[in-house]
Formats: structure tokens, sequence, C-alpha cells
């Protein structure tokens, strides 16, 4: 069995799989209904939310789309906090609708610092909104989103956009607590679900901005979604498949109970460092702001990355990511989201330990 260990899309469990498999429904009927309340109420639960949430037939980044086009308009100033190929991703989806866009620019391989923030906010005082990637998958680090929000909100009361794409439901994101406004996630990443949908909560923040948004929106618009939600529908036809897969995933997330979650997505993250430092390999992100979902790892000297993972696929059965961007060829990353466990992360590590030496690798620094 092939032990896929990227950023996503994530394992299924068998009965995901099989729930997905299910003959199709009426969208317009009442067995959709029931799934479509029922997984938005249990999705309000893992989100720590009492906002509003709509799921979309889309990818993550059809929920970024979403959340930019229903809370802004042209000529709106936003400061987008980049730390990595999500986050400049992240700064050209406003600009592409005419939003006047500031980058807050960080160091790959680091976070942002929040008295950045604070000083860019205070800088320019049109800011109007700000849009921040909680977990960077293209680096490996997770932004200290709580203080962030602390600043944009509490201080400055601004919109505040997560792409949380990455992070929530395998990292803690308190949408409530945090008083984020609006957070977008996929459900081929912590939701151990097939990629198709895609999760936006909404706050009355958020909605009071959509009122005065004028960005073009027809098939992503979150009023229409909502509308539609309050009869147990789509505005339009969703992924019936992966609501069926969804519908299995959410009560064994809530089984498990999302404290345990956490704790297991840092535990597998703490593994899959030390596995990878006790091979003598240097860690790409800055420990201290590590993704509990993600390791990046620098591809050793003389190492060809691109040699090292058709090697894990082809003869080890584990498929691992490269890098992105400015990042390709210069380090690898493995995901650990979602349906994962201390035997894959140790599968991992075995087949690195094997595979390593025949692309060039050897073992004269690695810790005893």
């Amino acid at each position: 069995m092939i032990n896929l260990r990227i950023p996503g899309p994530t394992p299924i469990p068998e009965q995901v799989l099989e729930a997905s498999s299910r003959q199709m429904i009426n969208h317009r009927g009442p067995e959709f209904k029931e799934i479509l309340l029922r997984t938005t109420k249990q999705l309000q639960e893992l989100f720590v939310t009492t906002n509003d949430l709509l799921i979309l037939t889309a990818s993550g980044t059809g929920a970024m789309e979403a959340a930019v086009v229903n809370t802004l308009s042209p000529g709106d100033r936003v400061l987008v906090i980049s730390i990595g190929v999500f986050g400049e991703r992240l700064a050209q989806l406003p600009r592409t609708y005419g939003a006047d866009v500031q980058v807050l620019s960080v160091e790959y391989g680091k976070a942002v610092d929040p008295e950045e923030v604070r000083k860019a906010l205070q800088a320019d005082p049109a800011i109007k909104t700000v849009l921040i990637t909680h977990n960077e998958t293209s680096t490996g680090v997770t932004n200290d989103l709580e203080s962030v929000a602390k600043i944009v909100k509490g201080e400055f009361d601004k919109l505040l956009i997560v792409d949380a794409v990455s992070s929530i439901g395998s990292i803690a994101c308190p949408v409530d607590e945090w008083k984020l406004d609006v957070v977008a996630s996929g459900s081929q990443k912590g939701w151990m679900s097939p990629p198709g949908l895609a999760f936006v909560s909404m706050s009355p923040t958020a909605w009071r901005a959509s009122e005065k948004a004028t960005m073009p929106r027809f098939y992503f618009d979150l009023a229409a979604a909502k509308k539609y939600l309050e009869r147990g529908q789509n505005p339009w036809t969703p992924a019936i498949s992966v609501f069926y897969a969804l519908d299995a995933a959410l009560p064994m997330m809530l089984e498990e109970g999302l404290q345990n979650i956490f704790d297991r997505h840092a535990r597998l993250a703490r593994m899959a460092r030390d596995g990878a430092k006790e091979l003598g390999l240097t860690l790409f992100a800055d420990e201290a702001v590590a993704s509990n979902t993600v390791t990046s790892v620098n591809a050793p000297e003389g190492v060809d990355v691109a040699q090292l993972l058709n090697l894990l696929r082809t003869e080890y059965d584990v498929v691992l990511a490269g890098g992105q961007g400015s990042m390709q060829g210069s380090l690898f990353r493995f995901g650990h989201l979602g349906y994962c466990s201390e035997e894959d992360i140790e599968q991992c590590l075995d087949a690195l330990k094997s595979a390593l030496p025949r692309v060039g690798y050897t073992f004269a620094h690695a810790k005893a």
C-alpha cells in the first residue's frame, strides 16, 4: 500500500472510502438535506464557532476566492502577510479583483513577527482587511495566528481573513475565541476526505462587509449559499460523493476529540523532525515555528531531490513532496496531517534511511 505523505490530498480511512462509493441521490431531496445540515453542524463544532459555516464544491483556493470576493471591493487596501508560496498566492487573489494589495513578506522558513503586523497597520490606517495563511505548507511553518489576531482585531478592528486550509482540524484554530472573521479550509487536508469540498466560516462582521462588497461573484456568492442552506441545499450541484465521505469522517474526528487530534499531530511532527535530524538531515523551517502538519527538510548537498522522491515512490511505496517555487530542488516535505499514525511516520523515516545512501548521501554526521 502506498504511504502518501504529502500535505494534501491525504490518505482516507477505509470506511470513508466505502462511504464515498454510495449511489447518487437527489441533491434537492430530503436525504441530502440531512447530510448537509449534519456535516455543517459538525464542522461548526470542529471550527469551534457559532458563526455561519458554508460548504462549497471547490478546492481550498476556491474557498479563499469566495472569502475575498464576498468581503472586498475593487480599490480596497488590504494587507497580505506572506511567509511562503501560498502567501504569495494569497496576495495574487485580491489583486486579480482590483484590490490595492500591500504585502508584508517574511523570509521563507520563518513566521511573521506580530510586532511587524502592528507596525504595518500603524503605518497605513487605510488598510481595511488583513489576509494571512495560518499554516504555510510550502515552508512547513505555522504563524502565531492568535497573537496576530489580537492585534488585527483587538487593536485595529480590521477584517481578518484566514487561509486555514492545512491547519484547522489538525492544529488549534478556535474561530470564535480568536475572533477570526473569515476562515477557509478544504476537505483534502486534515478532514480525512477526498478533494472537492471547501469550508468557509463567516462572522457577523464578515457578513456586514459582504453587504458592502462589490467584487464580482456568482458561483462563489456566499449570500446565495447561506440562503440555500436554510432550505437544506447548495445553490449549485454539490460533490455528493465527497459529502458522503465527509459525513463518515467527521464523526471519527469528533469521537477522537479536538485536543487528542492536536496532540496526535504534535506527536507525529516531533517524530518527523527528530527522525530527520537523527539521519543527519537539517530542517528548513525554524523549529520554534515548525508546522505540526508538514515537515520541510533541506536536501543534503549532492542529493538530487527529484531522484530521491522517485526512488522512494517506485521502490519503497512512500510518496513525499518536493519544494515549491524558488525552493524546488532544495528541499523535500512530508505531510503528517489527517489520517496518519506513528507507523506511517516510521515507515517514511525507514524508507529515507534506506534510500538516501542510494542517491549519494552518507550518514557520517548522523546521530548515533
